[in-house]
């Protein structure tokens, strides 16, 4: 059981439950389009689909030979290139939209070009090429808007107001996805909340970075509780939602769904055990959270007049991010696909251990 894969992929090395959900999917569809498919969830997602014996397609930007090594046939292009995308799925029943532009910096266009148009044309193809399937990947961030979000499920609204152009572009595009749902095409939306794990290039990889650099610091007087989400189980997810959606009920079918490990835990804690895998001290050092957020207004302005591409230090996003509770009531996705975690955060530490030291 890994999520470090080398070809071939096989079932076996999967938990029982994941073998369970993979072997009914199977029985149900034959040719999986994973957009994004390089990205960290994409591969994860790829890996089990292979694992089940579908034939998957991979969509993504740039080239990634280690998923064709897989077995996986590559495509590149781009989401926001309606021609292109609908090429790439010609054949395909199943759909996993997972691509999407990241981050907190960068101009509304660059954001809202693949994650706006790009879920626009995955609509568009799915129901032109007549694919009755589409599982997306969403974000908590649709519904942040700079307070405390202590065990809300998914009643709570989208946020009237957006700190960067990611959540905003994401939150439009996941209404989409949902309007989008028909007796012809099932549609869910997926929103894990900080990913992690071995081969992660984003929050692991950042959070070493910046503590061998000594400028990791946590942001406020008090810890407040966060909700992460193992990559396998982000990925195990996916997979339990495509069931359901095959399956004659699809009580998921048009909805939106929060997925975390379920275990809310202390942004200083979750760093710290990160900082632990790499045999680095822990970070202690604090800033309060009123001085992040006016470093973050300053530096987005200084930027802003300097047309800088680069991401700042310090953005209001961040900053209110660093100081805010997001942990959320997972009540749903239990209930209507049965996903719960298999990989609780200290299994999934020993992994990511063994990762960072290979």
């Amino acid at each position: 059981m890994t999520d470090t894969l080398e070809a071939p992929v096989s079932l076996e090395q999967f938990h029982t439950l994941e073998q369970d959900a993979l072997i009914s999917l199977k029985s149900s569809a034959n040719h999986a389009f994973v957009t994004g498919a390089g990205g960290f969830l994409g591969k994860a997602i790829c890996q089990r689909l292979l694992a089940a014996g579908l034939q998957v397609t991979g969509f993504a930007r740039g080239d990634y030979p280690e998923l064709t090594a897989l077995g996986v046939t590559m495509v590149r292009g781009d989401i926001a290139d309606k021609t292109a995308v609908i090429n790439a799925m010609k054949g395909c029943d199943l759909v996993f939209h997972v691509a999407s532009k990241a981050g907190v910096w960068g101009s509304k266009q660059s954001y809202f070009s693949p994650n706006v148009d790009g879920a626009a044309n995955i609509i568009s193809a799915c129901q032109q090429l007549n694919i009755s399937k589409l599982i997306y990947t969403s974000t908590p961030s649709v519904t942040f808007a700079g307070t405390d979000e202590s065990g809300i499920d998914e009643s709570a609204p989208y946020a009237a107001n957006y700190l960067n152009h990611y959540g905003e572009s994401k939150a439009i595009a996941e209404q989409m996805v949902i309007k989008a749902n028909s007796h012809y095409l099932k549609t869910v939306s997926l929103r894990p909340h900080l990913i992690w794990g071995p081969e992660d290039p984003h929050l692991v990889p950042r959070v070493i970075e910046r503590a061998k650099a000594g400028r990791l610091k946590l942001v406020g007087k008090e810890d407040k509780l966060v909700d992460t989400i193992y990559v396998g189980n982000a990925a195990y997810a996916h997979i339990l939602a495509a069931v359901n959606l095959c399956n004659g009920g699809a009580s998921a079918a048009g909805k939106a769904y929060f997925l975390s490990n379920d275990e809310p835990i202390t942004m200083a804690a979750m760093l710290n055990k990160i900082l632990a895998c790499a045999d680095l001290p822990e970070v202690n050092k604090r800033v309060p959270a009123s001085l992040a957020y006016v470093v973050g207004v300053v530096l987005e302005s200084v930027y802003g007049v300097l047309g800088k591409t680069n991401e700042p230090m310090m953005t209001r996003f961040v900053a209110k991010q660093l100081s805010t509770s997001h942990y959320f009531d997972i009540s749903a996705a239990k209930t209507d696909f049965d996903y719960s975690p298999i990989i609780s955060i200290d299994q999934g530490m020993v992994k990511l251990r063994q990762y960072l030291k290979s």
